[in-house]
């Protein structure tokens, strides 16, 4: 085995900005075959949490560690979203500039890209697709202020929750992650056709096993 080496050139990677922000819809099967463009995201903070050890003893030892399950949650924040995204955040549209909170929080689907560089292309060197199910919104606070010399954009902010959708041979996920650095190219521009449309063709956020077969397997 040759000796390891670090900080080669083109070897030193970083994740940087998120943009291509999408809204999906499920239909009553729990499809998500409706996509909506998501102008003026800025931040999508994934929370994983739980998959914590809770220690089990016997003879006076630590016997074993078990795990308990992971759960996946995020905030997104922006300075606007999708109309559509209203149903999701708590507020029916009745008629057209009429808006009624406090009502039912619809389940939604996101995918955005998040720039992956290197110190020979910059951030040119690839991105990574994030694709995320079974999201549910939280109430989340809106500050509004007087305008003043220095003016700023309101900032909106949602705290999500999800429901991991079956995978077969795996365990349910909410979250998958492409990336273009690795994967076929052929495969991924097949995969952004269906996220983001293509001809009469609708966007769509497919399921985990149909992105499974699209890729393939080693």
């Amino acid at each position: 085995m040759a000796p390891l080496t670090w900080d080669q050139v083109g070897d030193r990677l970083y994740e940087t900005g998120v943009d291509h922000g999408v809204l999906y819809l499920p239909d009553a099967a729990g499809v998500y075959n409706t996509g909506f463009a998501w102008n003026g995201l800025t931040t999508v903070t994934e929370t994983p949490s739980g998959a914590e050890a809770s220690p089990q003893y016997a003879d006076n030892i630590k016997y074993l560690n078990m795990i308990s399950a992971e759960e996946f949650g995020a905030t997104i924040e922006a300075f606007t979203y999708p109309e559509e995204f209203a149903q999701c955040d708590g507020t029916d549209l009745p008629s057209p500039g009429v808006a009624i909170g406090q009502q039912g929080r619809k389940m939604f689907g996101l995918s955005y890209r998040t720039r992956v560089g290197n110190d020979v292309d910059g951030t040119e060197f690839g991105y990574k697709l994030h694709l995320l199910y079974g999201c549910l919104a939280a109430p989340s606070e809106k500050a509004y202020a007087t305008i003043n010399d220095s003016p700023e954009a309101i900032a909106f902010s949602w705290d999500v929750t999800t429901t991991p959708v079956p995978v077969t041979n795996l365990k349910p996920t909410a979250l998958i992650v492409i990336d273009s650095t690795v994967v076929d190219p052929t495969d991924l521009a097949a995969l952004e056709d269906l996220l983001y449309g293509k001809g009469a063709t609708e966007a769509a956020l497919p399921t985990p096993d149909a992105i499974i077969t699209l890729f393939g397997t080693p």
